[in-house]
């Protein structure tokens, strides 16, 4: 296992457990989840041939990592209901975002 396994991985999943824990400690467990639920996103990854190309950086290749849709999840932080799923959005990423440079 290498280290951009590692960092990637843990951005998405050891991460925002910790984020969810410090910041959100009565809620924790259902923040965790919208962390978790976010990873929903990846489902764009099946619009491309190949569905998984691992020399591919997926940002701003596939639809939801475009630059148009981070800059909405951005926005997103700015509204108090969106604000927990917009910042999970924007820590994968961030996660991917390193994944293209590792």
């Amino acid at each position: 296992m290498s280290v951009k396994f590692f960092t990637h991985y843990g951005l998405h999943f050891l991460v925002p457990l910790v984020l969810a824990i410090l910041f959100f400690r009565e809620k924790w467990k259902l923040v965790y989840f919208i962390f978790i639920c976010s990873m929903l996103v990846d489902l764009d990854h099946l619009l491309a041939n190949p569905i998984f190309d691992k020399t591919r950086c997926s940002i701003n290749f596939h639809p939801l990592h475009s630059y148009i849709a981070i800059s909405f999840y951005f926005l997103g932080l700015f509204i108090k209901k969106t604000r927990v799923l917009s910042i999970a959005l924007l820590l994968h990423m961030v996660a991917d975002y390193i994944d293209c440079y590792l």
